[in-house]
This record gives structure tokens, sequence and C-alpha cells, in this order.
């Protein structure tokens, strides 16, 4: 606990150096005349117009080992003034501090927004009576760049995900206007701080993870929690010496809330307390203490850090814009979440595409349901899994009910055909379709959104599947558990459009297409969280299937870079 004191003394001390040091600055932006710099001779104006003809000229501008990353911004904003200082007013000084600091609450870095620099430069401003005219136009450039590149990260995350995912389509960009004048409009309102977080997405979600943030890096400076030994599962009522450490680990936690104890007895309260940490943990909960809840024991807390710093860095990607209502499926935590207004409406399990066929991440929007659906075998599945199975014994086909058609959709018996000829989808000329019914691959009902990967929700045949804890079974598409339920609430309409008018669709074996009406489509998102601020009020982690996690944190702790696509939309 004394280390955990020491830190917080240390950042306290910190954010607070800046305003201990602004009487001195003030007085010495005021001997320089310079309280209004634009209304008199402004002393740094010859050495900003220096600086930013060699940002024009040469195309890049570095100020003290520092790389001036908004390029327009610091262009723009700077000729908007005729090359005079922007921050001569010492509350807005305070004000981008406190912003810059305050980022570490987002899981990013306040040196990437020059803050070592800036504090350095600060001091010898705040101690001298004439600081020089070079020392002034170098922190007010560097204090324009800060607050831009502050402004990013708040609206776009620092790693760009086009660079991560080619097929990314959750495109965001700023309204299009002079990005100079907009900085500038920030830094005269009085109230930088405020209009950064502004920039900040502002749902459950979000402020959600940046407590869980608070509360696990207190935790780490606390010396994180005590890690349960492995070894033979534990269940309820037995005793093992392992227990306190269990006990005290849950506590730390926030799972257990009973007593500390040195009993060695798995008691009813600390089952409860297991209970509830295989529920965030997506792991059945039984109470029993087996291998899978024992792996999720054994990470430490700095890893559990790095997964929210991560989850945050997802949510500056896409939770800027969203619609009232939408659907999401946490490929992560294998479920499929209705939200309304900021409110859970409705949830159910999932099972996505295996680690070689990773569902991929991107949005749509549902606009019909297919009844009793046919299923064609996509050119992957068919090369990779249907032709060599047809090879070995082709009486696979009559097996899965798959019809083989021409290119006119006239059927072809499969005994005529020579599969021996056959590898690749490319020279197939056929195509191999199964007809509905309950074995059909894609059950008995599928949600149809537009994308380019032939993904979609479904129902499945394989329904013990679900209650697997780990669900990556698919091939690319999503099952979904309750398919039937969520086609009435995507209805929205329950009286004229109940579960049972589906079910009755479903047992006439006709295939029937409902379509949303227009303004009922729904936004699907299919995205990958593996630490959520649940709104359920519990913070959750989920294993990373997918290894997706990796690529994310390390651009976080990298330098700092600026994405290729531009950050404001072109004017019409």
């Amino acid at each position: 606990m004394l280390r955990f004191v020491q830190i917080r003394q240390r950042t306290r001390a910190n954010a607070y150096l800046w305003s201990s040091l602004l009487p001195a600055l003030a007085f010495s932006l005021m001997h320089f005349g310079a309280v209004d710099a634009r209304a008199q001779d402004d002393p740094a104006q010859a050495i900003i117009l220096e600086r930013i003809d060699q940002l024009q000229t040469v195309g890049e501008l570095t100020i003290r080992d520092q790389w001036v990353a908004a390029t327009h911004v610091v262009t723009g904003l700077y000729a908007n003034r005729d090359f005079t200082r922007a921050w001569t007013d010492p509350h807005a000084l305070e004000e981008l501090h406190r912003a810059v600091l305050d980022m570490k609450l987002d899981g990013l870095d306040p040196e990437d927004y020059h803050l070592a620099t800036l504090t350095a430069l600060f001091r010898e401003m705040g101690g001298s009576r004439a600081p020089d005219p070079e020392m002034l136009a170098d922190f007010d450039i560097l204090a324009t760049d800060a607050l831009a590149r502050v402004i990013y990260h708040a609206e776009f995350g620092k790693v760009d995900p086009e660079s991560l995912d080619s097929h990314w389509n959750l495109i965001r960009q700023l309204e299009s206007r002079e990005p100079g004048s907009y900085i500038q409009e920030v830094i005269d309102s009085g109230d930088v701080y405020e209009r950064v977080a502004s920039h900040k997405p502002q749902n459950q979600f979000y402020t959600g993870l940046k407590q869980a943030l608070v509360d696990y890096r207190e935790i780490e400076a606390a010396g994180g929690w005590p890690v349960f030994p492995g070894g033979a599962s534990v269940e309820a009522s037995a005793s093992d010496p392992r227990i306190p450490v269990l006990r005290e680990q849950l506590s730390v936690m926030g799972d257990y809330s009973g007593q500390a104890s040195q009993s060695t007895v798995y008691d009813g309260e600390l089952v409860e307390a297991v209970k509830l940490f295989q529920f965030r943990h997506g792991l059945p909960t039984t109470g029993l203490v087996g291998s899978m809840t024992m792996a999720a024991l054994s990470v430490p807390v700095e890893k559990r850090i790095e997964q929210i710093r991560v989850s945050l860095e997802r949510g500056r990607w896409i939770l800027h814009d969203l619609e009232p209502r939408f659907l999401v499926v946490n490929i992560a935590a294998f479920k499929v979440y209705l939200v309304r207004d900021g409110v859970l409406e409705w949830e159910t399990r999932a099972q996505v595409g295996k680690i070689y066929r990773k569902t991929p991440l991107f949005k749509s929007e549902i606009r019909y349901m297919d009844v009793n659906p046919t299923w064609t075998v996509p050119r992957t599945i068919l090369e990779q899994d249907m032709l060599p199975r047809i090879k070995r014994d082709p009486s696979y086909l009559q097996q899965k009910g798959l019809k083989v058609l021409d290119r006119n959709g006239d059927e072809v018996d499969p005994a005529t055909v020579d599969w021996s000829r056959y590898s690749t989808a490319a020279g197939f000329p056929y195509l191999l379709r199964q007809g509905p019914g309950p074995t059909n691959a894609l059950g008995r009902i599928k949600f149809m959104f537009p994308n380019e990967y032939a993904i979609f929700l479904h129902d499945t045949p394989s329904r013990s599947l679900f209650a697997q804890s780990e669900r990556a079974f698919s091939s690319g598409c999503v099952r979904v558990e309750n398919p039937f339920t969520l086609a009435e609430l995507l209805m929205d309409d329950p009286e004229n459009w109940p579960e049972e008018r589906f079910l009755e669709i479903k047992d006439s074996e006709e295939t029937k297409s409902v379509f949303l009406p227009k303004d009922k489509r729904i936004p699907v998102l299919l995205l990958y969280w593996t630490a959520d601020a649940g709104i359920d009020g519990y913070l959750h982690f989920r294993d990373d299937i997918y290894e997706r996690d990796a690529a994310v944190l390390a651009g976080l702790d990298g330098d700092f870079t600026v994405r290729a696509r531009p950050i404001v939309a072109p004017s019409q």
C-alpha cells in the first residue's frame, strides 16, 4: 500500500507542476506585452514565421527533437494569426496540461503529446523575466501540435485500424472545415479541457472501461493479486491449502466481498465468488476450480490492463456515432447483443469462425431474413472441405442432401461428374446446393446484410455446440442460438410479426424472405473485444482467440503516427 501511495503522490505532483509555475509565466508574458499577442508586436513572431516557412518548404518540422505531426493545423492556425503566438492565456495552458495528463486515463501515453519537452520549456519560461523568443515560439508551436494530437487520438484512436485490416469499413472522418481555425476556436473557448473531453466516446461502454483501467492500475500499484497455484481441481466443501490464496485473490479482484480468512475450506460464499469470476471470464459457472478457471486465475493484472487499454482503443475506433438501435456481435465473447438507446435489450450466445476461418470485422445493415433458406456452398468451403470429402466418399453429397447444379441451375447427376478432375473452386463448373430443412447448414433462418465476405447471421443444426464456453466452430458466419426470437425483435412489431409467425413459416417448409421496413433496417457490427465493461455492470474478460490484441497493443506503445486516410472529409 505504501508503494501505491507514493506513486499517487508523484503523479499528483506532476499534475500540478504547470499550475505552480503559471503565475511566473503569466508575469513573463505580460512583461512582453503579450497577453494579446496580436494586439502588439510579438517577439516570437519572426521565429514562428521561420518555423512555418520551413514546414511548408521541407514538408516536415522537428522542434527540440519533437516531430510536429499536425502540419495542416499548425500552418493554417499561424497563418491566420499572422504568425503570432496562440498560447498567451495561462488558463488555456493549464487546461491543455490537464487534458494531456488525462490521456493516461484513456490508456494512452501523455508523452505522445510532447509532455516532457513542454514541461521543460515551461520551467525555463517560468523562471525567466524575459524568455528567449525562440523558446516562446517553440513552446507555442509544440503546444498547438499537442492539442491537435490529443483531439486526433480522442476522435480516432492512436492505431489506424485500416493498417491492421485492409477491409476495415467502419470509416470515420470529421466534417469538412479548416483544421487550423477549429483548433484556434478550442484555444479561445476558455474550456480547452472540456472541449478535448467532448471528442472522446461518451457511452457507458467506454466510460466503464476507463474506470476499470483506474481500478486495475491501483491494484497493480499496490502489488497486484496473489496467483492461485495450479494443481488438482477443487470442488465445493473440499479442504485445500490453496483456498486462502483463492479467497485473497478474488477479494482483490472484487469477486469476493466476505471476511478475510485463513480457512482452507472451500465454503459456499467462496463458491459463489468463483461463479461470479467464471461468469466474468466466459467460463461455465459451475463453481468447480478446474483447469480453465485456474488458467484465468493465473493471468496477471498487467495483462488485464493491456486488454483494457486495447479495448479502449477499439472503442475510439467505433463508439462515436452509433445509431440509437443496433446489433453487435462480440466475436471474442461468442455473444450477440441488441442495444437500444444505450440499454441492453437482448443477448444470446453465438458460434463464430474457427481460428483458421476467422469471422471478419465490419459494419453493415440487416435488410431481410430468409426463413427455410437454401445453402449454396461458398467457394472456400467447396475447395477446402467439400471437394476433398467427395473424392474420398461420393456418397457424402447424398448424406448432406447436396444437389449438383450446372450454371443454368439445372440438376446434374453426381455420378456423371468426374470429381478427380477438380481440386480448386476456380475450375469447378457446378454449384453445390443444400435444400431447406432441419439439417441445412444455415438452420431454419438467416439474417442478410450486404458485405464482401458472404458473411451473415443464421440458425444452425449444431445446437449442442452452444453449450461450449469457447464457440469458434463456424466457417466464418455467425450462428445465433435463439434466431427466431431475434427475428421478432428486429421486426420490432410484435403484434404483426411475433416469433410464432416466423415459426409458422418455418413449419410450412417453404422458403420465404421477410424484409424489414426501410425505417427499421438495423445496423449490425461484427467486432472484437477481449475486455468489456458490460451494461450489466460487470467487467468481462475473454481470451484473444484470434490473437488480434498484440498488434493493437504494439501500436499503442509505439511511436506517434498519422493514419493514411485524411482525417477531415473533403468538401463536396
